[in-house]
């Protein structure tokens, strides 16, 4: 993984996101996209995992669930954004000549 694909990475998850973590997973998925979305279904999972919401009456309410819809916004965002890694878009409308030749009569 080169140093554009880790600042991509750490700018896209956070910059407290270990590197050497990234750079195993990137070895494993091949593709920064994949890195940071197991990333962030990971932490969604992790928030899930737990009571979303927990209060305590006339103490303290403790709510994650805006937490879980964040981190999905911005799963659904990555789909669509450009990766340092990605291949270059195909174009569809670059103009190709094609040669034509006259078929043999019998």
């Amino acid at each position: 993984m080169n140093s554009d694909v880790l600042r991509w990475l750490q700018a896209q998850l956070g910059p407290d996101t270990d590197p050497n973590d990234l750079t195993a997973r990137y070895e494993r998925l091949h593709s920064a996209k994949a890195v940071a979305l197991e990333l962030l279904h990971e932490r969604m999972a992790a928030l899930v995992a737990e009571p979303l919401k927990v209060t305590v009456n006339g103490v303290a309410t403790i709510d994650n669930s805006a937490n879980v819809a964040a981190l999905e916004r911005r799963a659904a965002q990555l789909i669509d954004e450009t990766a340092p890694d990605d291949p270059p878009a195909t174009r569809h409308d670059v103009l190709t000549t094609i040669p034509l030749f006259a078929r043999l009569r019998r």
